[in-house]
């Protein structure tokens, strides 16, 4: 009964949260348009009658769909002609996951977690099962597939400790959600047991999907085509997130001021596309000169070249930007926030500096410092300047050295997709 009063109060609070939900999609069109397309599919309401029997894969943005894609390769290896709807619940997320569809498949938003919306959902597309990828556990969603009799499995599962902490208040409605999964895939055993502990059931730790991401080796040589082009170290600072940027921005100019010309260069890249321009505010203001990659008509120019900051405002050129740095400090583990996906910098070969906010990835982070493909650093000032202190090595078997390290490591952990695809597909049969 308590699941019951739980998701009839969750259900009311959404409810009438909806109008409030809506207008916040429509503020973010303004700067992202994506949001205000196919706004109907947002509460359930979809054209057409879409054939039944597709799986269902949801990354709700722009790092799960990336992450999604070797998932779906061995899907399709291993189950051929298998049809595909994809959902998301982010602008950047949809527009990656266009280039997944192939013949037969489907995209859609996933609808506001409201019982009516849901129902209509499952009932338009009618998937043989859906996969849910990382966090994304929404109560009247599990509730109704499992009416509808859609078995649904959490793949590439994570819960960080300070998670499962939080998620302690929340028993009642998280719970039963987890417990309606047919299969949970988790990251890591930390993970599995984390996951069991909130109610969890059917648990595998098999892998983390985002190790499997193969970086496109044309923005490779494009990145490396900018370094050589600019002549100078590269200090990339990834997917910040807001409040990061400013003592990013001091530090570096700290940790520079005493040198001689030519400086290095600092490649920043937020996390959140509607805040590029934000940044490229925060960057002038703090006495810089910048380059806007999204300004360059291919390759930088010599104003480009002779900048003080690129501001990497472009979707899908993370390993171009990779590529261009000898160093890169991870976004999200400078404040309280968690830290972001630091496999991409590795499979790159970037040696990487992360701050000690990386509860979010605790044991790719720890896996990543003990196979020395990264470091840690108390701070954002002792960051820039570990930081600059690789990327200013002259030793080159050092340099070397550093670059094997991160490869050997992304390597290493890789085949998630392949051993989370038979289990997927496992339910099917």
């Amino acid at each position: 009964m308590s699941d019951v009063l739980a998701r009839a109060a969750y259900s009311l609070l959404l409810r009438a949260a909806t109008p409030a939900y809506l207008a916040r999609l429509w503020w973010r069109g303004a700067k992202e348009p994506g949001y205000r397309r196919h706004l109907r599919e947002r509460l359930g309401f979809f054209e057409g009658e879409p054939p039944a029997g597709r799986l269902w894969l949801h990354a709700v943005s722009l790092g799960e769909t990336r992450a999604a894609e070797p998932l779906i390769d061995a899907l399709r290896a291993q189950r051929p002609g298998l049809k595909l709807l994809l959902t998301h619940g982010t602008a950047t997320g949809r527009a990656a996951g266009r280039s997944l569809l192939r013949e037969g498949d489907a995209q859609a938003w996933l609808p506001w977690d409201t019982p009516g919306a849901v129902r209509r959902f499952l009932a338009t597309h009618r998937p043989v099962a859906g996969v849910l990828l990382e966090t994304e556990v929404w109560p009247n969603l599990l509730h109704e597939a499992e009416s509808a009799g859609v078995p649904m499995v959490l793949a590439n599962a994570r819960l960080s400790a300070r998670s499962f902490d939080k998620g302690r208040r929340l028993r009642a409605l998280m719970h039963p959600a987890l417990a309606r999964f047919s299969a949970v895939l988790a990251q890591t055993p930390a993970d599995a047991e984390r996951l069991h502990a909130s109610g969890a059931r059917m648990l595998q730790a098999l892998g983390n999907l985002k190790f499997d991401m193969s970086p496109q080796p044309e923005l490779l040589a494009r990145g490396r085509r900018w370094r050589a082009a600019l002549g100078r170290p590269v200090v990339m600072a990834a997917a910040t997130r807001e409040g990061e940027e400013g003592p990013l921005l001091r530090a570096f100019a700290d940790a520079v001021n005493a040198m001689a010309p030519p400086l290095p260069l600092l490649l920043l890249v937020p996390r959140h596309p509607q805040r590029f321009d934000e940044v490229a505010v925060g960057i002038s203001a703090g006495g810089f000169v910048p380059s806007r990659r999204s300004q360059w008509a291919g390759e930088p120019d010599e104003l480009a070249l002779a900048a003080d900051v690129w501001l990497g405002d472009s979707l899908g050129e993370m390993p171009a930007y990779y590529a261009a740095a000898d160093a890169a400090l991870l976004g999200g583990s400078f404040a309280p926030l968690g830290g972001q996906n630091l496999i991409e910098a590795a499979a790159c070969g970037c040696p990487l500096v992360m701050g000690p906010h990386t509860f979010n990835f605790a044991q790719a982070a720890e896996d990543a410092q003990a196979a020395g493909a990264a470091e840690r650093v108390p701070d954002i000032q002792a960051g820039v300047r570990r930081a600059l202190a690789l990327a200013l090595e002259t030793d080159a078997s050092l340099r070397a050295d550093r670059v094997q390290r991160a490869q050997a490591f992304a390597e290493q952990h890789r085949g998630a997709a392949e051993r989370m695809a038979q289990a997927v597909l496992a339910l099917l049969r």
